[in-house]
């Protein structure tokens, strides 16, 4: 079959096949308040892809607002993601999310499209309209356009990469045919994922998507969301983020965390088992244990080869 123009290497790797795939969500470290530890990060990004993880995920975010919790990585996406790509080998890399109502369109496209090409094609974009309320005064943006000025820069994005000296007009600025952006991507255009719901409508995000990145959802909503996403979308992929915490005890069931679980790994087996058997095509795992090394091993031992 052939490829189509958004399916670079990491888009393959993560959705080319059947069944569910996993990710791993970086700081791997769990440090997301203070500067994580750079050589053991690497060292687990390539832990990561020697178990069997078919992805690695950075997130965006630009500044630390305590009241939210978290600064995501600390390390800014690109030279970050470009970093990881030079320490790994065939492993996708992806963003979780690129909030692009912060960022200039013509900047994300060049950026993008160098770590596309600096990876040789394992880059894919989950991009998001943001939710951290203080961070759109300190970029001049309304927060209440920020719907708008997501869908406008997701188009504009595509164009600089499909096209060669663009005439284009935005919120953002403009282009009159007088200027490129390059590097192009590897291919046509860098897959792109909008994330949650990005302000946007279903029927937006399954027409303009080459995919659906969400995040925990309870099983039986995730089961509907699925089933409406098939119906609109075809097979283009969908994927959530959990966090995962091991208990001690493998046959421990399950007690609740922000965004996911803490349970043995008999529970989580079975569980994405399940959201396998919905039509879930790739999760991004937040794991909490302490020793992450063995978490890692245990999650690629316990659940990604049984499942």
């Amino acid at each position: 079959m052939p490829t189509r123009g958004h399916e670079n290497a990491g888009y393959r790797r993560l959705f080319d096949r059947d069944g569910l795939t996993f990710g791993a969500g970086f700081p791997l470290t769990g440090a997301n308040r203070s500067t994580p530890d750079l050589e053991a990060e690497i060292e687990l990004a390539n832990h990561a892809e020697s178990v069997g993880f078919d992805g690695l995920w950075a997130r965006d975010v630009p500044t630390y607002w305590p009241r939210f919790g978290d600064a995501g990585q600390t390390f800014d996406t690109w030279p970050w993601l470009s970093h990881v790509a030079a320490h790994t080998d065939e492993i996708a890399l992806g963003t979780s999310s690129v909030v692009l109502t912060l960022r200039h369109p013509i900047h994300v496209a060049k950026s993008a499209a160098t770590v596309d090409r600096l990876s040789e094609g394992r880059l894919v974009l989950g991009v998001a309209s943001g939710d951290r309320d203080p961070e759109y005064p300190a970029f001049g943006i309304d927060r209440e356009e920020r719907g708008r000025a997501f869908r406008e820069r997701f188009e504009a994005i595509r164009t600089l990469w499909r096209e060669e000296f663009p005439e284009l007009e935005g919120e953002w600025g403009r282009l009159e045919g007088d200027l490129d952006v390059t590097p192009k991507p590897t291919t046509e255009t860098i897959p792109m994922l909008p994330t949650g719901n990005s302000r946007q409508s279903d029927a937006w995000i399954a027409e303009h998507g080459d995919g659906w990145l969400f995040y925990h959802l309870p099983e039986r909503t995730l089961e509907d969301y699925l089933a409406d996403w098939r119906e609109a979308a075809g097979e283009k992929p969908f994927a959530i983020a959990v966090r995962v915490e091991f208990a001690d005890d493998p046959t421990a069931d399950a007690e609740p965390l922000h965004l996911g679980f803490r349970a043995g790994v008999e529970w989580f087996r079975d569980y994405f088992r399940r959201l396998e058997e919905y039509g879930l095509d790739h999760a991004i795992i937040g794991l909490q244990n302490d020793d992450r090394e063995a978490a890692l091993s245990t999650f690629a031992d316990e659940i990604i080869d049984q499942v």
